[in-house]
Formats: C-alpha cells, sequence, structure tokens
C-alpha cells in the first residue's frame, strides 16, 4: 500500500518521518517531495485568462469624480467654463489616483506578495503493508498533515 500525505514545511513533517521509522518503515519506503512556490509574475492589467483581484481604477474614479466636481465649481469663475474645467479635473483626477494606486501596487503590496509564498508544501509518500496504513494515517493527521490518501497496490 501507499500512503500520500502533504504537510507544511515545518518541523512536524520531520517529527511525524521518526514516529513512522518507529513504527517499523524503513527510510528506503518514505519518500518527501518538496512543491516549488510559483514564480512571482505580477502583471499590471489583466487579461481574460487570469486576474489577480486588484484593480487600478477604483481610486482613479473616485478621484476623477471629487476633482470633476471641484473643477466644475470653480469653472464658473474661469474662462474655459464649467464643462472645460470639469474635464480637466476629471482627467487630473484619474491619473493622480491612477499613480497612487500604481504605486501601492508596486511597493507596498509586492512586499506581502513576496512573503506569502515563503511556506512551501511537502507530499509525503510511505510503502507499507495493509496492516500499517491505518496508525501511519493516524500519525500523519496526529502532526498536522493537510490532507492524507492511501492506496491499494503500487503505482
Amino acid at each position: 500500500m501507499q500512503v500520500f500525505a502533504t504537510f507544511k514545511n515545518n518541523d512536524y513533517l520531520e517529527i511525524a518521518i521518526v514516529e513512522i521509522e518507529k513504527k517499523g518503515i524503513k527510510s528506503e519506503n518514505i519518500f518527501a517531495v518538496p512543491l516549488d512556490n510559483p514564480k512571482e509574475d505580477v502583471r499590471l492589467f489583466d487579461t481574460l485568462k487570469k486576474s489577480d483581484g486588484t484593480t487600478l481604477f477604483d481610486v482613479g474614479a473616485a478621484l476623477a469624480t471629487a476633482f470633476a466636481v471641484i473643477g466644475a465649481s470653480l469653472g464658473f469663475n474661469l474662462t474655459w467654463g464649467p464643462i472645460y474645467w470639469g474635464l480637466i479635473g476629471a482627467v487630473i483626477g484619474f491619473m493622480i489616483g491612477f499613480a497612487i494606486r500604481l504605486y501601492v501596487e508596486n511597493v507596498f503590496k509586492k512586499k506581502k506578495r513576496s512573503q506569502k509564498g515563503k511556506i512551501a508544501e511537502t507530499i509525503l509518500i510511505i510503502d507499507c503493508d495493509e496492516s500499517q496504513a491505518k496508525k501511519i494515517e493516524d500519525i500523519l493527521w496526529e502532526y498536522h498533515a493537510l490532507g492524507v490518501a492511501i492506496v491499494k497496490g503500487n503505482i
């Protein structure tokens, strides 16, 4: 039989392996595979196939509205009138909001994204007899396995 388990890459994984070895499983029958984290490929604009859930438009739209109102209000006293100054205010507000959001995404959230992927997972594969499978499963759950599966026969 084969027992598959996933773990966060921490001390519990090592303790679980030691406990399994104490139950009579040879170290040649225990196989641990650490998974790689994805490379951080952050794009500024979403595509049809991939979206990260962030937008650069929200702050720009809010500031465009506010600056358009201010521009239109002041435009009554200026030479071009309220419509032109409202449009000028909207463009300036959108550009400022877009720049603020772009700065926040590239400076502050980039640090959080790089810290988020530090903990990788590890797949643990154990070859054992059918009589030992339940004991090994209990040990894996005891040491905080993320998931466990038992497969009969060799793959």
